[in-house]
């Protein structure tokens, strides 16, 4: 619905989430992509083949769409992101989905829009309960397929994102990935949406794309009506209505700085990431798919620190077979050779894919039967995986790595089943890496407290900051009340890294991070200085990171490191090195200025 000429003062400023850097300034352009309310009604025996035959052309009909935007994005030569449209193919013939839905319709008499609503409120459930923010994220992809499949069974059409005819900046309540792709930059120069994550798929296509995006601004849609002036500005999250000219020329400058400052930075992806006294640090990324590696690549990324295995196990309702991962790892172990690949074990719990699987409703997921705990349980589906990553090892350098380990005892376990899966293979005249390189995962306070004991049963560490954090000073950062406490650099979090960077060191292991520490240059110096050997990181942060890298002493980052852990509170250690690194790196942490 069109929205009347509303009188907008000057140089209102808008605040939501900085979803993909760069500044656009232009006119908006309001696009219908509403969330569809469902209506639930009871239906008689009667109306059930009727409204069973409407969902499942409405699937039908959703899955010929999808198979359109397919077609017009790898003609684009985006094939590289095909993957997420095929993901959301998959969800289509999901059976959870297909059967819970006509299910409902059946035996509870429920119409075909109210089913559906049902059937998608219980993937949603299942994605909302899970801690990390990446995975937790791929919600977004059911409620982009459930958006697709009311629109249809509605009979309702969205006006296509290629009708777009001339430069704007869209509005609009949410954006799918399927829209996302079919942007023109040279059209649609910026975005923003009332709804959406940072990590969400269609905020990683943005950054992909390179088209600047602020999302999560709630009522953005009703309070800009197309026609607007307005600047997106995607680093710092801001949206300026209805600019000044002095504001819209102070912006002119900062877009063209930031241009100039990205072309630099990625002038010296080849680079290696070398202190000036030739201390060597290895920037790898943290993936979820093969389709992202060419991002990592093209910012320089050395390997992958962290592939996450999850979304093998999502969105489908038995576990996904030994040739089914081994194809999904090889693709990405290939694609990054002469790089090393570090590969996850699964970081869930069972009732988050397969139903079959008889485990309770927990009332503290985060601390139940989840990760290595639910993997070690069900040994069967673990050393499917556990076969599957060897395999894999043969096509390139991989690294294994088990979340959550929380004592030896569990470390302990995995390379017995480790022991047995190679056996197996070996038994069955299958390739594999007899030396490929075990490690865990550091983010439980126990596994901070006795890394010197875990040293001495594996070949690398890597911190995972975002659940050590949380873990650390119990605080749920989803949790609008306490997340205020959610702080990386309290004194308790800078010495437990200390400590597990020094045993690390004693035992003559590598040590890593792939949590978002890593990937925020404000920390840089002082991982330097703790002794990080590898950052692993979402790629579009790694060319800041390097630059910081190269530019200081290994020396400098323990002097400073020494001097904050003197200091006694967050805010303290916070003033201290923001006001450091921001005099040190002007350019880096006001990089429009």
């Amino acid at each position: 619905m069109a929205l009347e000429k509303i009188d907008i003062p000057q140089d209102t400023l808008l605040v939501g989430v900085a979803a993909s850097p760069g500044i656009a300034l232009g006119q908006t352009y309001s696009v219908d992509r509403a969330r569809m309310s469902a209506v639930e009604r009871r239906i008689s025996a009667d109306e059930v083949p009727e409204q069973i035959q409407a969902f499942m052309e409405a699937v039908r009909l959703s899955r010929a769409q999808l198979e359109e935007v397919r077609s017009a994005v790898n003609a684009r030569g985006l094939a590289e992101h095909l993957y997420i449209l095929d993901t959301h193919l998959l969800i289509l013939e999901d059976q959870m989905l297909l059967n819970g839905t006509t299910a409902l319709i059946r035996d509870e008499f429920l119409n075909a829009e109210g089913a559906l609503k049902r059937t998608l409120k219980k993937f949603q459930d299942v994605f909302n309960s899970i801690e990390d923010e990446y995975l937790r994220e791929r919600r977004s992809d059911i409620d982009s397929v459930g958006e697709r499949l009311l629109r249809n069974l509605k009979g309702q059409s969205q006006q296509p994102i290629l009708d777009i005819d001339r430069q704007v900046i869209v509005v609009a309540h949410d954006m799918s990935p399927a829209d996302t792709m079919l942007m023109d930059k040279a059209r649609i120069i910026g975005f923003v949406t009332d709804l959406g994550g940072r990590t969400s798929h269609t905020a990683i296509l943005a950054r992909s794309l390179g088209i600047p995006a602020v999302i999560g601004l709630e009522t953005v849609t009703t309070r800009v009506p197309s026609g607007t002036q307005v600047i997106v500005d995607g680093t710092l999250g801001y949206l300026v209505l209805n600019p000044s000219a002095e504001t819209y020329r102070e912006y002119e400058e900062k877009q063209q700085a930031y241009e100039n400052r990205e072309a630099e930075l990625l002038s010296r992806n080849s680079l290696p990431a070398e202190t000036l006294d030739g201390c060597r640090v290895r920037l790898r990324g943290n993936v979820e798919l093969a389709a992202e590696l060419p991002l990592a690549l093209r910012y320089g990324a050395e390997g992958v620190g962290l592939f996450r295995s999850e979304f093998l196990y999502l969105n489908r309702a038995v576990p996904p077979s030994e040739t089914d991962q081994v194809v999904a790892y090889r693709s990405v172990v290939e694609a990054m050779v002469p790089h090393p690949v570090t590969i996850r074990s699964l970081d869930l719990g069972g009732d988050k894919f397969a139903p079959e699987i008889n485990v309770a409703d927990e009332p503290n997921p985060a601390m139940g039967l989840r990760a290595v705990r639910f993997s070690l349980k069900e040994r069967r589906l673990f050393k499917t995986q556990l076969r599957a990553i060897l395999r894999a090892s043969a096509f390139g350098q991989v690294r294994l790595m088990f979340p959550m380990i929380s004592g030896v005892a569990e470390i302990r376990a995995c390379k017995d089943l480790l022991a047995e899966a190679r056996a197996e293979l070996v038994a069955e005249g299958i390739d594999f890496d007899p030396h490929m390189p075990i490690g865990i995962m550091i983010e439980i306070p126990s596994a901070a407290l006795i890394a010197d004991l875990l040293a001495r049963e594996v070949d690398f560490f890597s911190v995972g900051t975002n659940d050590l954090i949380q873990y650390c000073l119990a605080v749920d950062r989803s949790n609008e009340h306490v997340a205020y406490l959610y702080e990386p650099l309290h004194p308790a979090i800078l010495r437990a890294l200390q400590a597990i960077c020094r045993a690390a060191r004693q035992a003559g292991i590598s040590v890593g991070m792939c949590g978002e520490m890593a990937a925020d240059p404000l920390y840089t110096l002082i991982l330097l200085g703790l002794g990080f050997d590898e950052l692993s990181m979402n790629p579009p942060s790694i060319p800041r990171v390097k630059e910081i890298l190269r530019l200081v002493r290994r020396e400098e980052g323990e002097l400073l490191l020494t001097e904050l852990l003197s200091l006694a509170t967050a805010s303290e250690i916070n003033r201290r090195l923001d006001a450091e690194m921001n005099r040190r790196f002007p350019e880096v942490f006001k990089p429009f200025l």
